[in-house]
This record gives structure tokens, C-alpha cells and sequence, in this order.
């Protein structure tokens, strides 16, 4: 299965239980990517006691996941991108919503 993941949001817990699920999903055999948008392009800021969400996030790309960025998101908040948040356009959002067979909006 080809799964498309979209973030759009900060909430530690929630971001966790979507790289759960992105995590799973390779273990499965399936192929993931994950588009962060909006205040999801600010993924790599969140620290939670709780919720480990950078070494969440290294396990997905270890296990062969792909981040993409919205590259305007970035722009907003002067980032360039980094490697879970790679800068990223439109038309690669599109193509994870037109190529994904499920689509998981977090």
C-alpha cells in the first residue's frame, strides 16, 4: 500500500501516533510519505517529556519514510528545511494525494 500522511498541526501526542502509524506502515512493507503543512513544518521544534517525536520521526526515515515540507509553510517562519523537513512545493503535495492509495490527515 502506498500511504500518504498529511501533518498539519504541533500537538506532541498527536504528531507521536502519526509517525506510530507511519512506522507501522513500513514495517508492514508498505511505502509512506508523510507532507507537513501549516504549523506541521514546525515538527522538528517539538519537545515533549512524553512524546518523543524526533526519535519518532528518525525512525521513520530510518526505515525508509519520506518527509516533504511546504516550502511557503517554511518561508513563513524563515526556515529552509532541514532533513524532516525538506522544502517541498504544491505539485509534491498533490502527487501524495494522487498517488496515495490511503491518505491519513493528522
Amino acid at each position: 500500500m502506498k500511504l500518504g500522511i498529511l501533518i498539519s498541526q504541533t500537538d506532541p501526542e498527536t504528531v507521536f501516533n502519526a509517525l506510530r502509524l507511519a512506522s507501522y506502515s513500513l514495517e508492514q512493507g508498505d511505502t509512506v510519505k508523510i507532507f507537513l503543512v501549516g504549523k506541521g513544518v514546525e515538527i522538528d521544534r517539538i519537545s515533549d517529556p512524553k512524546f518523543n517525536v524526533q526519535e519518532q520521526a528518525r525512525a521513520v526515515l530510518d526505515a525508509g519514510g519520506q518527509f516533504l515540507a511546504c516550502g511557503s509553510c517554511l518561508k513563513l517562519r524563515q526556515s529552509e528545511g532541514n532533513e524532516i523537513c525538506p522544502l517541498s512545493t504544491l505539485k509534491d503535495l498533490y502527487e501524495i494525494v494522487r498517488d496515495s492509495d490511503r491518505l491519513a490527515t493528522f
